[in-house]
């Protein structure tokens, strides 16, 4: 299933998209996808419905995939070679910083720059949506825990979160520097996530090209290791990390502008185009 949401910021409405690319509304059914619908009994009840039976709209936009976030945790150079143009070594253990929740946005809402900001940059990154409380999980039962996968753009401002002390997360959780989605993909229709091709384009240049089988620490190890030292929960989202070509590490440095566009995605869960705008 392809589960998302629609409608203005703050009353977005629940839906489906059917086989044909509809969009299927489900407020019949279900009243929004959270964490609440995410169980594998929840999820359960939503495989049953026939797409076809539902209302079809033509929204004016699309929401983020996932609504009531309790967590969006990234995971940092988790792919060797944007470690290295980072000018950083591969860690021996996942690094882990949050983002704020309010930083999440629709796949196709504007990015903001913010105020004071001189190297605002892009990443193109695999979301994993948990469906399960997970609490010590083995490797081996992570992903049982996982309800299904999106895309996320982990937006940052490089200035803010390398030159500014404290931690990363400063740098990371402007509103608007999480978009998310199209879609949730639920992982039935994802049989590999550590086999799927992602790119993001500047302005129609392709800066990044990669793929998920390039990750130091995979999925099922991240939900495992995560869940030794904060209980995830239904809902909660973790950013998996970026393949190389952000900004920072092209030569020289290329950061976004008001007026940019990014087009990005990752195989089989859809795309976002961002439009840039000054805050």
């Amino acid at each position: 299933m392809k589960l998302l949401r629609h409608g203005p910021h703050g009353s977005e409405k629940p839906g489906m998209l059917d086989k044909d690319g509809q969009v299927r509304d489900l407020s019949g059914h279900v009243k929004d996808i959270t964490g609440a619908a995410l169980s594998e009994a929840g999820l359960a009840i939503l495989k049953d419905i026939d797409p076809t039976t539902l209302p079809a709209v033509t929204p004016e936009r699309i929401g983020p995939c996932v609504g009531d976030v309790g967590k969006l945790i990234c995971i940092g150079l988790n792919y060797s070679d944007h470690a290295a143009e980072s000018g950083m070594e591969v860690p021996p253990e996942p690094i882990i910083f949050s983002k704020a929740t309010s930083a999440i946005c629709g796949p196709n809402d504007a990015v903001e720059i913010p105020r004071g900001s001189t190297r605002t940059d892009w990443e193109v990154e695999l979301g994993v949506v948990i469906g399960t409380r997970a609490k010590y999980v083995t490797e081996a039962e992570a992903l049982s825990h996982v309800a299904g996968y999106c895309v996320v753009n982990d937006i940052s401002e490089r200035d803010f979160q390398l030159e500014h002390a404290g931690q990363w997360v400063k740098g990371k959780s402007h509103d608007t520097f999480a978009p998310t989605g199209p879609w949730l993909v639920t992982k039935d229709e994802v049989p590999d996530p550590q086999a799927l091709s992602m790119f993001l384009d500047l302005n129609g240049k392709r800066m990044q090209s990669g793929s998920t089988a390039t990750m130091v620490y995979g999925v099922a190890h991240l939900v495992s290791y995560l869940s030794r030292f904060m209980t995830l929960e239904p809902g909660d989202i973790i950013s998996t990390g970026t393949p190389p070509g952000v900004g920072m590490g092209q030569t020289p440095p290329v950061y976004l502008n008001d007026g940019d566009e990014m087009v990005l995605g990752v195989e089989g869960l859809g795309e976002q185009r961002l439009p840039v705008i000054s805050a």
